[in-house]
């Protein structure tokens, strides 16, 4: 079959087809370009990925250091602590007597009427007389603690 066409349809057709290979040239200009886009921005992403997990373990770092530091921080605080009570205490001494005589020398009063109670002594039988009072002998007491002064100098 044979199609007749007239002159300006051709040339129309003809225009039509150039205006068509145009826009699919720039379609495809088009999508390199956003092809190139969409790697760059793939490289973009994982770049921000490797630094986001990096970043994360510096902060998990410094979490664990925090908290490390805290812990350092609180110990020497009790340190401290105990130190001062030590260097308090060292101004005096109890002085743990049985029946008159010498037994024992501690920092506390607590911790002589422990050793004495060690040894036997009754858990209530300890009396504190008013300063001045008389004191019975100490041959008569079975367990005395006395408190004296104490210096290093």
């Amino acid at each position: 079959m044979i199609r007749i066409m007239r002159a300006a349809t051709l040339a129309a057709l003809h225009t039509e087809t150039e205006a068509a290979r145009a826009e699919a040239a720039r379609s495809v200009k088009d999508a390199a370009a956003a092809a190139e886009e969409t790697v760059r921005a793939r490289a973009d992403l994982a770049d921000l990925r490797a630094t986001l997990a990096r970043v994360e373990g510096e902060l998990t770092h410094l979490r664990t250091q925090q908290h490390l530091d805290a812990e350092d921080r609180v110990a020497l605080r009790m340190l401290l602590r105990t130190a001062r009570k030590q260097m308090a205490a060292r101004d005096q001494v109890y002085v743990l007597f049985r029946r008159g005589e010498l037994h024992s020398i501690h920092a506390s009063q607590e911790s002589a009427e422990g050793a004495a109670e060690a040894e036997g002594a009754s858990r209530d039988g300890w009396v504190a007389f008013a300063s001045g009072a008389s004191v019975p002998p100490a041959a008569e007491v079975a367990w005395r603690v006395q408190r004296l002064p104490f210096s290093t100098v």
